[in-house]
């Protein structure tokens, strides 16, 4: 079971939701945290670093004794990542998006791969949850390389229920995030940039054919916009948290919401509502 946990927008409390969810569930779990440009389920996992190892991908490197200053590498790179300067191929490895066009194609076979480091992926361990960590590192603009690797990290796992916190917005690496997994919970807010960046999330997860639900998180701060939304576009809503001050004072401390009774009663209901859904999509396309 491959749950995303998704948003139009920053903010809206996804790695909340991905952490209280991990917690609250009755068996062990695997949570994925997809946000690679700034990665924080750390924060509330705690645990010791089981593994760590670096995210690279593979840059062009020119021979210069076979290259005779042809330039076909340079145009067929649709990244610019090649410039030809006075007969010599020029890389800038952080342009490269690993196509291996210019190594394929170059008639002096003068083009080699060589690994590049763009970031980490960190394995951690608390208690029942397993964390698969990923880092940008800062100053590199690739995120889906890192997120394809936190993925294949966690190929294999023996965990049957596998929770991934994505990247914010609607672009590249939210799509690369939930792509494969069975179902996704969009977290939105009660305003109007809630739901403008709600309707874009909507519009991205029919595309991409992954069924979802939608959790309205503090909620009571705006007004019934999004059940409004999701009421005409038959949308379902999984849960409300409702706008407390409690929540976001345990939250900045790192605390642990669910050790208040109410809080656990209502992810454990969240959960129940996602299995559901999970089954009526199931039973909807045979």
């Amino acid at each position: 079971m491959k749950i995303a946990v998704a948003s139009g927008k920053g903010g809206t409390g996804k790695t909340f939701v991905t952490v209280n969810l991990a917690r609250s569930c009755d068996q062990s779990v695997l949570v994925l945290d997809c946000d690679v440009e700034e990665p924080n389920s750390n924060l509330f996992i705690q645990g010791d670093i089981i593994t760590e190892r670096k995210s690279t991908i593979l840059v062009p490197q020119v021979t210069e004794s076979k290259c005779n200053g042809c330039k076909l590498c340079a145009s067929v790179c649709e990244f610019n990542a090649i410039a030809v300067i006075g007969g010599t191929p020029l890389i800038f490895e952080d342009l490269c998006h690993s196509c291996g066009a210019c190594t394929t194609l170059c008639p002096q076979d003068a083009m080699i791969e060589v690994e590049h480091e763009i970031g980490s992926i960190l394995v951690r361990r608390s208690g029942s949850i397993r964390l698969i960590e990923g880092q940008l590192d800062i100053g590199k603009a690739l995120a889906v390389p890192v997120i394809r690797d936190v993925k294949r990290e966690a190929e294999g796992a023996e965990e049957s229920i596998m929770l991934i916190d994505s990247p914010p917005g609607t672009s590249c690496p939210m799509v690369w995030t939930v792509g494969d997994t069975d179902f996704a919970v969009l977290v939105a807010e009660p305003t109007v940039f809630g739901l403008h960046d709600l309707t874009l999330a909507v519009e991205t997860m029919r595309e991409v054919g992954v069924p979802f639900g939608v959790v309205i998180n503090k909620y009571g701060l705006g007004d019934d916009r999004i059940d409004t939304y999701c009421n005409e576009q038959k949308v379902p809503v999984l849960g409300r948290i409702p706008h407390d001050r409690h929540i976001a004072e345990v939250y900045a401390r790192g605390g642990n919401i669910l050790e208040e009774s109410a809080y656990r009663i209502l992810f454990e209901q969240l959960w129940d509502s996602i299995r559901q859904q999970m089954t009526n999509t199931e039973e909807l396309h045979g």
